[in-house]
């Protein structure tokens, strides 16, 4: 070894103990010999200091003042409804309301699991949550925490439990006003929604479970205009903040407010296997909350705007079919005949992308800013057709629940034929009958889509028609086959499928696409 290397072995020997020595004491403790070995006795460790933690103290007195400001104006709601003649489990015994759209039961009541009982007519409970926005007592909440009630409890921070009268239901937003008799209530403001960023904080309040009353969490937004992921009811606007400040069954009509204290969600669903929190939960923005609130005070009823339209979201997968630059913007997939759009002349296949000069980042965007608009306003859509911009003005149409001609979305899929794992057939009369498809559908009838193909992949089921494919109509399956054989191999295939009443485009990806990407 070098003279060098012989150096600093004995010095590390000389060292090495000593060294120890002022680690261990560094560490908090010291050490002390005799003759049975080494010792050491704990030494506490010193609190730190205000200034090496005056950051998270700043913090921590934030979100005191924050949560001692807005949850005076949260409350907790106690529904009874009648049941029906129904089988029910355990669960519904202790209060779970049935007959909720997927994905909202667990809001609604605690308990999880347990054995079927006997047919017998009931009462049921459940809990949720509301925020007061005014003094003189209207309250926000979901509409599935008040729907069918036949008595409501209110219960307020300061422990009185008033009576409430439902005002109004949306349905179609899930939300509901109901009205106490009080005065001089501690009320929260209105946020703006539309400047949320994803990193921001926010909390969410309410009552988890039912029993924890006045519960607040932290977290950030997440994102930021959430489509409406079930597919209940696909005229439903989205547009939802995600949030991973815990949510829990209870929480569901409690509100999501932002670091200055403003309203700027209504807590509704979380999506989760096991029923509770599992870090992605969902809130409706005041975009939407506020102004169908101030419907539901002033008139009792949301009148809903609507196109007439069915859209999908541009892509970047299919983009260039559209020959457009970017994945922006709403595809119009199909139109009611004789709606504003079909009167003002948008088609299908136009691409939407501005609402009165402001950009319409997808489907979700205008359906959202579509049902917020009053029946009977004049707005101005900027389209691109085959990558041409153009304006078209037309007035917005009154929604009817029992029409299909809100704006809504459609899912996005992908289809193709033989190497894309379907076979279609002709429509007939026969085929037309059981499956319900009207006599002006026309296109090639998918009769079987092969299981982990790209047909399957991208969402085809037997009995969906395909109206188009690349851009081209579709009206048998010889044509079918012959655009799909048509196209080059490993390219993406665009069609435009009609399925239970809606039409939508898809983009398939073929094998070779697959395999490469």
């Amino acid at each position: 070894m070098t003279a060098t290397t012989n150096h600093l072995i004995a010095t590390l020997k000389r060292s090495a103990i000593p060294s120890a020595i002022a680690a261990t004491v560094a560490l908090g403790s010291v050490l002390w010999f005799n003759n049975n070995g080494v010792h050491a006795a704990a030494v506490s460790a010193s609190p730190l200091d205000d200034r090496s933690v005056a950051a998270l103290t700043s913090l921590d007195q934030a979100m005191e003042s924050l949560a001692a400001r807005v949850t005076p104006a949260v409350v907790n709601i106690s529904v009874t409804s009648r049941g029906h003649e129904q089988e029910t489990s355990d669960d519904d015994a202790q209060g779970t309301v049935q007959g909720l759209p997927p994905g909202f039961a667990q809001f609604f009541g605690h308990g999880f699991g347990g054995r079927p009982q006997p047919q017998v007519p009931q009462l049921q409970h459940g809990i949720g949550s509301g925020v007061i926005i005014s003094p003189d007592g209207y309250i926000v909440t979901n509409g599935h925490v008040v729907d069918g009630a036949t008595q409501i409890r209110v219960t307020l921070h300061d422990r009185r439990i008033l009576t409430g009268k439902v005002v109004g239901v949306d349905k179609l937003t899930d939300l509901a006003v109901v009205k106490v008799d009080a005065t001089g209530l501690p009320a929260i403001s209105w946020g703006d929604s539309s400047k949320l960023e994803p990193g921001q904080t926010v909390l969410a309040f309410g009552s988890p479970f039912g029993y924890f009353q006045f519960s607040v969490t932290r977290g950030i937004v997440s994102a930021v205009d959430r489509p409406n992921p079930y597919s209940d009811d696909a005229r439903k606007p989205g547009g939802y903040i995600q949030t991973d400040a815990a949510i829990n069954p209870g929480n569901s009509g409690g509100p999501l407010v932002n670091a200055h204290g403003e309203l700027i969600g209504i807590n509704t669903f979380i999506i989760s296997d096991s029923g509770s929190f599992a870090g992605a939960g969902f809130a409706i923005p005041a975009q939407i909350a506020k102004s169908t609130t101030a419907q539901l005070i002033q008139h009792g009823h949301v009148d809903h705007g609507y196109l007439g339209i069915s859209m999908n979201d541009v892509t970047p997968e299919n983009a260039h079919f559209f020959n457009l630059d970017d994945a922006s913007g709403a595809i119009v997939a199909q139109v009611t005949p004789s709606s504003p759009a079909g009167n003002a002349g948008i088609k299908q296949g136009d691409v939407i992308v501005q609402l009165n000069g402001q950009r319409i980042a997808n489907g979700s965007a205008l359906q959202v800013a579509v049902s917020q608009e009053q029946p009977g306003t004049k707005i101005a859509l900027g389209v691109l057709r085959d990558g041409k911009p153009l304006t078209l003005n037309l007035t917005v149409g009154q929604f009817h629940a029992n029409r299909e001609e809100l704006a809504s979305t459609s899912d996005a899929a992908s289809p193709k034929s033989g190497r894309l794992g379907l076979a279609v057939a002709n429509l007939t009369s026969n085929a037309r009958q059981q499956m319900n498809i009207p006599d002006e559908v026309q296109g090639a009838l998918v009769e079987n889509v092969r299981p982990a193909s790209p047909a399957e992949d991208a969402g085809l089921q037997p009995g969906d028609v395909i109206l188009e494919v690349n851009r081209h109509s579709v009206g048998s399956a010889d044509q079918f086959a012959t655009q799909v054989h048509g196209s080059p191999n490993g390219k993406d295939v665009l069609v435009l499928v009609w399925s239970k009443g809606n039409a939508s485009y898809r983009t398939i990806r073929t094998e070779a696409d697959k395999q490469n990407g």
